[in-house]
């Protein structure tokens, strides 16, 4: 059995859970870190590799009003305002394999689920891949392989960046109320990590330190335009 973190800090903005999964992944208190984030207001994060101009250009008015910034990990937009966000940091030494990593993260969510009598399906469209350079591409339009799904609609997605010998899984699940059945989720959630990884997570909370270094981290990265429009 190995040992794992659970964490679930004070209210943040985007800003600031972007660079607090960074300073995890940088200080790694222990080889397993679960945390679901806790948002302060609504706000938006798009991919690595995605183009910022093209992002700004296709979003609704309403959520141009949204904090902004883009993710140390791949995928596409994403629109957190009703969603269950969540992060799971890895020992993972081996080469980066997205796939696998996909299919054993996810696997085991689907089948936790299933145990809980909630019907979801897991999406394979083998021909159907994210291309990471497509500069406008919203997670949540369509599935693709390794994808689940509810009633045919995406209701979780992830994204991925390996951090030496650790992986950073960035994900959102878009139940409709998600949030406001956010312990039900929760525990499904934590049961098919600790199952998947043979985990027992003890909780864990942030210090003050942590904090300073998070707003550190956010002011220098993550709210800075250098980094949100770097291409």
């Amino acid at each position: 059995m190995n040992k794992g973190l659970i964490i679930k800090t004070k209210p943040l903005d985007v800003y600031e859970q972007m660079a607090c999964d960074e300073i995890l992944c940088e200080t790694m208190p222990e080889k397993y870190i679960l945390r679901f984030f806790n948002w302060e207001k609504p706000g938006i994060t798009f991919g690595f590799a995605q183009r910022y101009k093209n992002i700004i250009d296709i979003l609704s008015d309403e959520h141009k009003n949204f904090d902004i910034t883009r993710r140390p990990t791949g995928g596409g937009i994403v629109i957190h305002e009703t969603d269950i966000t969540f992060s799971f940091i890895f020992y993972s030494p081996e080469e980066f394999n997205p796939k696998k990593t996909y299919n054993k993260i996810h696997s085991a969510i689907f089948e936790e689920y299933k145990q809980n009598d909630i019907k979801i399906d897991i999406a394979n469209i083998s021909n159907s891949n994210y291309n990471i350079n497509n500069p406008i591409m919203e997670c949540f339009k369509k599935p693709v392989e390794m994808d689940l799904t509810y009633n045919g609609k995406k209701i979780l997605g992830g994204a991925l960046r390996k951090f030496s010998d650790y992986m950073l899984y960035q994900a959102s699940l878009q139940f409709e109320n998600a949030r406001d059945n956010f312990e039900k989720h929760y525990k499904i959630i934590k049961k098919a990590i600790e199952k998947s990884f043979n985990l027992e997570f003890d909780n864990f909370t942030l210090n003050e330190k942590y904090y300073h270094m998070i707003n550190n981290k956010k002011e220098e990265k993550y709210k800075n335009k250098s980094w949100i429009e770097r291409i």
